[in-house]
């Protein structure tokens, strides 16, 4: 799996559910994590920000989709 901010499960740039999705944690522990960072340290912020400009975003989940379910004389497996 590629890491990448999420398409779907985000609040603000989609970092942390990107993350969550990447290390296999749900993203409410994560997030919950990056507050406490915040909150503590400070420096949270800026790593947030620099996330979000080096991921990528994740491609819309409209473009994952199988050519074979296009072709109705093949079917699914």
């Amino acid at each position: 799996m590629k890491l990448c901010r999420a398409s779907k499960d985000f609040w603000i740039a989609g970092i942390c559910g990107g993350l969550a999705q990447f290390l296999g944690w749900s993203s409410r522990r994560l997030r919950i994590v990056w507050v406490v960072a915040i909150v503590f340290g400070g420096t949270g912020i800026l790593f947030y920000l620099a996330l979000w400009f080096l991921m990528p975003k994740a491609p819309p989940e409209s473009a994952n989709f199988e050519p074979a379910l296009l072709q109705p004389w093949k079917k699914p497996e």
